[in-house]
């Protein structure tokens, strides 16, 4: 948890954990983003490509995605999605220092991403700096714990784990409407654009909301397999309890922040 770094078996779950909440949310950052045909687009810290595949559908034959992930593994799940498309390239970068030159893109999109960051600044500036006079950077990020679907349990897991607790409350650093919106501003973006979606996820029962988890999928997972089995059982029964298990389905709120802005 302490750094947005999937191992293989994190990576390969993420996808079956996930994909419908990430997906679902999705168009509102490709809206943020002002997504247009024949743009040329950058998706920083990528994950498994569903922003960088959605984004593809829209710039067409004429424009470009560029998909990148700090996580190696995460890219190779992102090139396996993304494998094909002869507009479409796939790489390994770290946000806060990419490598394409000054003005490549015409929107730099980051899906869930930008809260993992160790300067967030430093990575929106990144953002600016790559961008085209006029282009414009889009960011989604989660709100707070009770309004998350998978995240919601990083900071459960730091109750019984006290040093994991930095790294769980930058899960929801970047939630507050305000700081987000002067990241933007101070990053030398105008026109910024704050905005909140939230949807309900119905699961079938508890143990499949859990599933995820136990198997060590997401970065969530990932510690929580790592753990001692009283641990594993003390978090489990906290998870429950927060999502309100009944027995029956579980409905789960999620929200998320959209920030845009223009260079």
């Amino acid at each position: 948890m302490a750094q947005l770094m999937y191992d293989a078996g994190a990576a390969a779950g993420y996808e079956r954990a996930f994909a419908r909440v990430s997906s679902h949310f999705i168009p509102f950052l490709l809206s943020a983003g002002h997504v247009a045909s024949g743009q040329r687009v950058l998706d920083v810290a990528t994950g498994t490509g569903l922003a960088a595949e959605a984004a593809l559908a829209i710039v067409g034959a004429n424009g470009h995605v560029v998909a990148a992930d700090i996580s190696p593994h995460m890219a190779a799940r992102a090139r396996e999605r993304l494998t094909g498309a002869p507009n479409v390239s796939v790489c390994i970068e770290d946000g806060q220092a990419l490598t394409f030159p000054d003005e490549t893109f015409d929107t730099v999109l980051c899906s869930l991403g930008l809260m993992f960051f160790p300067d967030p600044a430093r990575g929106l500036a990144e953002f600016h700096r790559v961008l085209r006079p006029g282009g414009r950077a889009a960011v989604s990020v989660n709100t707070v714990p009770e309004r998350s679907y998978n995240t919601r349990i990083h900071p459960i897991i730091a109750r019984h784990a006290a040093s994991l607790a930095p790294a769980a409350s930058q899960v929801f650093s970047l939630g507050d409407a305000a700081r987000l919106q002067a990241l933007f501003v101070d990053a030398g973006f105008h026109d910024v654009d704050v905005t909140t979606t939230i949807h309900h996820f119905g699961v079938p029962s508890f143990k499949e909301y859990f599933e995820h988890v136990e198997r060590g999928w997401g970065s969530a997972g990932q510690v929580f397999v790592s753990l001692p089995e009283e641990v594993k059982r003390a978090v489990r029964e906290d998870v429950r309890r927060d999502v309100g298990d009944t027995g029956g389905p579980l409905q789960i709120e999620v929200e998320y922040r959209f920030a845009s802005g223009q260079k």
